[in-house]
């Protein structure tokens, strides 16, 4: 498969998540949930973590927001992402994919880690675009520090 072929099937997936969007809506069950804003573009996200009570590990992702094509579709890859995870391990993950769009292309993303969000590694040629993808795993990061304190909140 050519390059241009590959990006125009990345394209293809973004949209796709953008519009049949995973983990979409907050669940009355979740464990903890985070909001972030990026105000230089209105987009909007309130991420919703669910914990399983007998293993610990992350159950499922809900989410909620408003934006662009970008940061819906991460959302969407995100949910899809995190099932059965041990926090340390999404945390890598969430790491990864920091460095992939902080590189500005030139970091290959580990497939193996990021699965289909993958498909978001050209947004890292865009530095105005890479907050858009980055605000559901800056919220997911965000949730999951709250599971890790001393004082978990209380079930949302």
């Amino acid at each position: 498969m050519t390059a241009a072929e590959l990006g125009a099937l990345y394209q293809q997936l973004i949209l796709d998540h953008a519009r049949e969007r995973h983990g979409e809506g907050l669940q009355p069950t979740g464990s903890v949930q985070s909001r972030q804003v990026n105000p230089l573009c209105g987009d909007e996200v309130t991420v919703q973590l669910t914990v399983d009570p007998a293993t610990g590990n992350i159950a499922s992702l809900h989410w909620e927001g408003r934006g662009c094509a970008i940061s819906t579709a991460s959302a969407s890859l995100l949910a899809d992402l995190v099932h059965e995870l041990p926090a340390d391990e999404l945390t890598t993950r969430i790491g990864h994919f920091r460095d992939v769009m902080r590189s500005r292309g030139t970091l290959e993303p580990d497939e193996d880690l990021l699965a289909d969000a993958v498909a978001l590694q050209g947004v890292a040629r865009y530095v105005a675009r890479v907050k858009c993808a980055m605000l559901p795993w800056v919220a997911c990061e965000d949730a999951l520090r709250m599971l890790a304190a001393p004082s978990a909140p209380e079930p949302v």
